[in-house]
């Protein structure tokens, strides 16, 4: 039964993205485990607030983070 948490800046992914994150890494997760866990294989998504999330000693945003996906 196992608990995948994926941890965002908020406002980088929309609703639709954030669903599709989360059927594939079910599916990831039912391909390594097997078809019989699907019902119990938990993915909980948590955003946290722009600005409160460092790398490098720097704060990150979400303006930042979209300028990065585009390229």
């Amino acid at each position: 039964m196992p608990l995948v948490t994926i941890e965002i800046i908020e406002g980088v992914f929309n609703s639709e993205q954030k669903q599709d994150m989360i059927k594939q890494v079910t599916d990831t997760m039912v391909s390594i485990e097997g078809e019989n866990l699907r019902g119990v294989t938990w993915v909980k998504i948590s955003e946290v607030q722009s600005g409160d999330w460092g790398i490098g000693g720097n704060a990150l945003t979400t303006k930042q983070v979209k300028k990065l996906a585009a390229g």
